[in-house]
C-alpha cells in the first residue's frame, strides 16, 4: 500500500535553509561596509523550531600569488574580527530584511560562524600541489 505523504525532493529542513542562505548572501551583497566586500555565505542551519539559525560564511582574501599566478587564499586574525563585528552588527538589518521576504511563523535569531571547511580545503588543495611539485622536482 502506497503512503500518500510528501513528494517533495527535499525535506522541509533543507528547503528552509537554502532559502535564507539564498536570502542573506543577497542581502549581505548590498550592504555598504567594506569588511563584508569579500564574505560568501556557504551554508545555514535553521533550528527545527525556526527560532535560531546558524549562518557559515567565508572571508577568505587574497594573500599574494603563487608562481603559477594564482592566488593565495587566507584569512589573517584582524579579518576574522573585523568580519565577525561587521556580521554581529548588521544580524538586525540582515534579520529584519529575511522577516520581509520569507513567511515564517519566528524570523530565526542569527549566529554567525566562520566555515572551517573553506579554508581546510585551501589548505589541503596547497599541500597537494606542493606534493605534485616535489614529485616533478625528483
Amino acid at each position: 500500500m502506497a503512503k500518500h505523504g510528501s513528494t517533495r525532493k527535499y525535506p522541509r529542513t533543507a528547503r528552509v535553509n537554502e532559502v535564507v542562505r539564498e536570502v542573506l548572501a543577497e542581502q549581505l551583497e548590498r550592504l555598504s561596509d567594506p569588511r563584508l566586500g569579500l564574505v560568501t555565505i556557504t551554508g545555514v542551519e535553521v533550528s527545527p523550531d525556526l527560532r535560531h539559525a546558524t549562518v557559515y560564511y567565508s572571508a577568505l582574501v587574497a594573500a599574494g600569488r603563487r608562481g603559477g599566478g594564482q592566488p593565495v587564499l587566507t584569512t589573517s586574525d584582524d579579518t576574522r574580527a573585523a568580519v565577525q563585528d561587521a556580521l554581529k552588527a548588521a544580524a538586525p538589518h540582515l534579520r529584519a530584511q529575511l522577516g520581509r521576504q520569507v513567511r515564517f511563523k519566528y524570523v530565526p535569531e542569527l549566529q554567525f560562524r566562520e566555515d572551517p571547511a573553506i579554508e581546510t580545503g585551501a589548505r589541503v588543495d596547497q599541500i597537494l600541489r606542493d606534493l605534485r611539485r616535489d614529485e616533478a622536482s625528483d
